[in-house]
């Protein structure tokens, strides 16, 4: 499955962006996407109703959603030891006029910012970037119904204004790219990169363009691992673009 998104910058206030990807292809991961996008409109219309702003206990409360109950585990008599879990990444972010991005991301891969100066994908300081487990897999220690819920991952402490991650986009014509691991999995240097290259051939287009062409070359990488016996790894795929005027 392709999606393709993009955003020129020209708005006047701050604009928002939500990524999920459920793990897998088949209704389970469907319905997982669906809790997702439903739980993260329902949250968000009451932060905002609230608080005038997304805050960093919306996204422990769908994060919570996503756990895995031990009360609803015992009624339903399933075997602790099975693996069986809804298991989704998301990245929200918010995008300024000047170029502010403001996000928090849980298992997904990170965001990526091409230079319109130096004409290349740029570090945008990992160090500085807190990386939360996917959706429902850390319950933080210190959140009161802690003991209702099952956490792979261990968390000490629920998600604070500190623990959401910025960076701006500098000079006009640069371009953050967001994507799911179906077009990019954020490790491999070769893939990086081929993608560089695209960008880098279709950085002066409008974003609609650029996100076509990411994903057309995405799609000729997926005929290359089906010619390999690798239908295996490959995987939906979502691209969305955001250039700064």
């Amino acid at each position: 499955m392709l999606r393709s998104r993009r955003f020129a910058l020209i708005c006047t206030a701050t604009a928002g962006v939500l990524l999920v990807d459920a793990q897998g292809h088949d209704i389970i991961s469907a319905k997982i996407a669906s809790t997702v996008h439903d739980t993260f409109h329902a949250f968000m219309l009451s932060d905002l109703d609230r608080n005038g702003r997304t805050t960093p206990e919306m996204f422990e409360r769908i994060n919570l959603r996503l756990g895995e109950s031990i009360t609803a585990r015992n009624e339903l008599g399933v075997d602790k030891n099975e693996n069986w879990r809804e298991n989704a990444t998301m990245l929200y972010g918010e995008i300024r006029p000047n170029g502010h991005f403001r996000f928090v991301y849980f298992g997904h891969p990170l965001p990526l910012v091409f230079s319109a100066e130096y004409k290349k994908l740029v570090d945008i300081g990992k160090a500085r970037i807190v990386q939360f487990p996917p959706l429902g897999m850390a319950i933080p220690e210190d959140h009161p119904d802690r003991n209702r819920y099952l956490s792979m991952v261990p968390r000490a402490h629920k998600m604070g204004p500190s623990d959401l991650s910025e960076f701006e986009l500098m000079s006009p014509g640069d371009i953050l790219f967001l994507y799911t691991d179906g077009v990019y999995d954020g490790s491999d240097e070769q893939d990086r990169l081929q993608i560089q290259q695209v960008i880098r051939e279709h950085q002066n287009e409008p974003a609609k363009a650029i996100c076509a062409a990411i994903l057309e070359h995405a799609v000729n990488q997926d005929e290359r691992l089906r010619q390999m016996g690798e239908e295996d790894r490959v995987d939906d795929k979502t691209v969305f673009i955001i250039k700064r005027a």
